[in-house]
């Protein structure tokens, strides 16, 4: 792995008895960078997440995220990133203030170092005010602004981000990733799975997956000008569409079989 990977990946697979949720994945993560994750409902987005963040155990090939094994350093890893699932999980009858400090002794926080963390990510997140509220009464964005100051608690290297903005109105939307890139100009490797092409137009790298094969990745502009599209959605629009011609073919040539 290069010192200048965050994550990489080579031909990673996960099974799920006969389905293959994730296709012998091969990808690359720069250090510092954004990188955008893209692809329909049930494409393998979320099994690569979770494989990555050590949740679950690949059934074959490699990963290493900061140069620790996905599939022996697993508990490594989980110390050094932060992860926000595409559902908020938090606990909902709990305050804001006392989600946070919930997570600081998970991550065993010092009284000080908690107090400190808890005081930038409140400003951060705009959630000045909102201290005493119960979690649970929070709109859609501000519980995904609560969640990801949670994760971000203990200073990790590596944020990764599954969904974080599905069903969260527009200007939630945009806050949130202000946020993100901000976090990436302070030199945080960011990977978020995402289906919103706006979004994916703003990381420096995308990775498009579909029916758990990664069909490109690289820069938007790069993936743009290389298929002659007008924007990030009529590259995906064209990819999707091929690879279901292909896959049309392959199986129209197994049963004249």
């Amino acid at each position: 792995m290069s010192e200048k990977e965050a994550i990489r990946c080579v031909q990673l697979t996960k099974r799920f008895q006969e389905r293959v949720a994730v296709n012998s994945l091969t990808l690359s993560v720069p250090k510092g960078s954004i990188y955008g994750f893209l692809g329909p409902n049930g494409s393998g987005k979320s099994t690569t997440i979770r494989m990555l963040c050590g949740l679950l155990t690949p059934t074959s090939g490699q990963g290493t995220v900061l140069g620790y094994d996905v599939m022996t350093q697993s508990e490594e890893i989980k110390q050094r990133i932060g992860y926000m699932s595409q559902k908020f999980s938090l606990y909902e009858d709990l305050s804001v203030e006392e989600n946070l400090d919930f997570y600081a002794g998970v991550y065993r926080l010092g009284r000080e170092e908690r107090k400190e963390r808890k005081a930038e990510l409140i400003e951060m997140a705009g959630l000045t005010g909102r201290e005493k509220q119960l979690a649970g009464s929070l709109s859609g964005g501000w519980k995904q602004r609560l969640a990801l100051s949670c994760a971000l608690l203990h200073r990790p290297e590596v944020l990764i981000l599954d969904e974080p903005t599905a069903g969260v109105d527009p200007v939630s939307r945009r806050i949130f990733w202000d946020v993100i890139h901000e976090l990436a100009g302070q030199g945080m490797t960011v990977l978020v799975t995402t289906h919103y092409m706006d979004e994916a137009q703003t990381c420096d790298w995308i990775g498009f997956i579909f029916f758990g094969n990664l069909l490109v990745q690289g820069t938007p502009p790069a993936l743009i000008a290389q298929h002659q599209a007008a924007d990030l959605e009529e590259v995906f629009i064209k990819l999707v569409r091929e690879e279901e011609r292909r896959s049309l073919l392959s199986a129209e040539k197994g049963e004249g079989r």
